[in-house]
């Protein structure tokens, strides 16, 4: 993936975009590139553009009062931040933290040229509302999982996310991990987390919980 251009990366991961939104795309945006573990947006901080990841996967977590982190969902490439969408153009501030999962690459489109792309490309609008609806499918599962299923069992469907997402069932996660994306306790979530592998669903590794089922 090294070198590529931004058309490069528009064709590649943007096909459905129409030629004339390509060559503007092209000429105004810049590649950018954040290490893993790199916080790429924090509460509070205003939105100077609108991100279109190309390369690698982003995390996205609420923050609490309390400083505790909630993870929401993945951003992979050819997803864009929905947020970014709408707070870019109306010049607000971001309330999620987007961090690196694994060396990501994205393009950044300044918001001075986000009201045009909106008025004048008809694919960047489809775009634009199929970002919606995906981020609030997800949402939706999350409130589900949150308002009507035990800690037990939104850990379970917490880690099959994550075997969807990832694209493997050797998870790289630690406990204090799954603690703070469910915003609970590393004790509680050992706890259970053995209690499922006692069922076979997993095996606990020192660095990395394997998905069995």
């Amino acid at each position: 993936m090294a070198n590529l251009s931004a058309n490069d990366y528009l064709q590649q991961y943007f096909p459905q975009f129409e030629l004339a939104l390509k060559e503007k795309l092209a000429q105004h945006t810049s590649i950018k590139t954040f290490e893993t573990g790199e916080l790429m947006m924090q509460p509070g901080q205003y939105f100077r553009s609108t991100m279109l990841v190309v390369a690698g996967k982003v995390k996205l977590y609420r923050q609490g009062e309390d400083g505790g982190e909630f993870f929401m969902y993945y951003l992979e490439p050819g997803n864009a931040c929905a947020l970014s969408l709408i707070c870019a153009t109306k010049q607000e501030t971001s309330e999620v933290m987007a961090k690196a999962v694994e060396k990501t690459t994205v393009l950044s489109i300044p918001i001075e040229i986000m009201d045009d792309l909106v008025r004048n490309y008809k694919t960047w609008y489809y775009f634009t509302l199929e970002t919606y609806r995906s981020r609030f499918e997800e949402l939706l599962q999350v409130i589900d999982s949150v308002a009507f299923k035990g800690l037990d069992e939104r850990l379970m469907f917490y880690l099959k996310k994550q075997v969807e997402k990832l694209n493997t069932k050797q998870l790289p996660l630690t406990h204090q991990e799954i603690a703070a994306d469910l915003n609970s306790s590393r004790e509680v979530i050992s706890r259970l987390l053995k209690k499922i592998e006692q069922r076979g669903h997993v095996i606990l590794h020192r660095n990395y919980v394997e998905w069995l089922k």
